[in-house]
């Protein structure tokens, strides 16, 4: 894994269809991926989308 990987610990996810998800971003910082979450939400409501911890 590189360095980079290690310090993005955030993840925006969007939840699709049959299951399958797919990575948004990677942010270092909580408050940085739940603004990026927050605009996401507004451009596309009818979208899910997850914020999690990813340690790996």
């Amino acid at each position: 894994m590189s360095y980079r990987r290690r310090l993005q610990t955030w993840t925006v996810i969007r939840l699709l269809p049959r299951m399958q998800r797919v990575t948004i971003g990677r942010f270092n910082h909580y408050s940085d991926a739940e603004g990026h979450l927050q605009i996401l939400r507004r451009l596309i409501p009818e979208g899910e989308f997850l914020l999690i911890f990813d340690p790996w």
